[in-house]
């Protein structure tokens, strides 16, 4: 089964000053030119497929460096909040899965026909 990623988004350009070139070189790995194109393309994707972690320490770094940054489940569709909190199962969109199994979300267990079945999976898929 195919676990759900996360992205990090850059959502405005922000300041553009030199901490934000960095911080944006030191989450891509992109060269500063590169940096200074994705910054003034935003809103844009930063990390693509990550675990959320590490999305939300890209974007946590971003922030610091004065980058509107944000976390969005590209399984669920939804953006979680600026403070890191894990996000509340209800309006989960997937198509595929049941919206506890969303590593974003604030759940510990779930009442799908697998879990029931088999016991909770630590709900990583």
């Amino acid at each position: 089964m195919e676990v759900p990623g996360f992205t990090a988004l850059v959502t405005g350009s922000g300041s553009g000053g030199p901490d934000a070139l960095r911080a944006v070189r030191a989450v891509t790995g992109l060269s500063l030119w590169h940096s200074k194109l994705l910054l003034g393309s935003a809103p844009a994707v930063v990390l693509e497929e990550v675990p959320f972690d590490v999305a939300v320490g890209a974007a946590r770094r971003l922030r610091e460096a004065g980058v509107p940054a944000a976390v969005r489940c590209t399984w669920c569709d939804r953006t979680a909040p600026g403070d890191e909190t894990p996000l509340d199962p209800g309006p989960c969109a997937s198509r595929y899965w049941p919206s506890a199994h969303c590593q974003a979300n604030s759940l510990t267990s779930c009442a799908c026909k697998f879990c029931r079945t088999y016991g909770p999976t630590g709900l990583t898929l």
